[in-house]
């Protein structure tokens, strides 16, 4: 028997995905960088999140390894259940340990989408973020190139990721945005986007709920989560974790509320 979606479902990218989503961010290794440690593990952790609890929401990105994510899904998932969403994002240059630089020239844009359509081993990336808008390069290019690749069929949908409202409204003149991911927690509690989402009817996909991993220490998983998914049925929280245990203890504090 399937697993019932942990906290009920929403629609992104137009499919009804578990409200309870997992960013895949922490099955690298230190730094998010290079292979994880404990490779069988990683493994298993996707595996359990979508078979054994029913998420069908699986957050990635190019830039988690750099790349070593997108190949440990597509070894722990493919052929990928028809009802189960990766998201995946593209933008991110990653020189070295922890460090992150956005990159938004059209071409890179265009050969990071190639590049993670053969690491997942899809024709089409479902969802494909903009990981971050880059300040050097006009926000209408790099939109201008999703848009290209989406009218190619290789991408589904379009969100973006770390953005403000005015962000938000400009790119919503020229496409239907898929999903908004920004940071937001009980620690980092205001994001004058949650609003602009809800207002817009866009599905808003908070990242860090656990900032990082202290809330865990002095909340626990159940305070954190209920406190984001009280805030609107648009939001859509995606907990990251590369413990088995961790992952069941964050579907248990969910399973009554869906």
């Amino acid at each position: 028997m399937t697993a019932a979606p942990p906290a009920g479902t929403i629609t992104i990218a137009g499919k009804a995905v578990s409200r309870l989503g997992f960013g895949t961010m922490r099955l690298t290794g230190p730094g998010i960088w290079g292979d994880p440690e404990d490779r069988p593990t990683a493994l298993s952790v996707l595996r359990q999140a979508v078979h054994t609890y029913g998420i069908t929401h699986i957050d990635t990105a190019d830039a988690y390894g750099p790349h070593t994510v997108e190949h440990l899904i597509r070894e722990a998932l493919y052929p990928y259940p028809e009802h189960v969403l990766i998201a995946t994002k593209v933008g991110m240059l990653r020189p070295a340990p922890n460090v992150w630089a956005p990159h938004g020239h059209p071409a890179y844009l265009r050969a990071c989408v190639e590049a993670s359509l053969r690491r997942l081993g899809v024709e089409r990336l479902e969802l494909c973020y903009l990981h971050r808008i880059d300040p050097e390069v006009a926000l209408d290019d790099q939109i201008a190139v999703l848009q290209a690749l989406r009218d190619e069929g290789k991408i589904g949908h379009i969100g973006l990721s770390k953005v403000t409202p005015d962000d938000i409204r400009t790119v919503s003149k020229g496409l239907t945005v898929a999903a908004v991911q920004n940071v937001l927690n009980i620690s980092d509690p205001y994001d004058p986007a949650l609003e602009l989402c809800r207002d817009l009817d866009i599905p808003y996909v908070p990242y860090r709920p656990f900032d990082a991993g202290a809330l865990t220490r002095t909340h626990g998983v159940l305070a954190p989560l209920f406190w984001l998914l009280n805030l609107g049925s648009h939001v859509a929280p995606i907990p990251s974790t590369s413990q088995p245990q961790h992952l069941e203890e964050i579907v248990a504090a969910v399973a009554g509320d869906d």
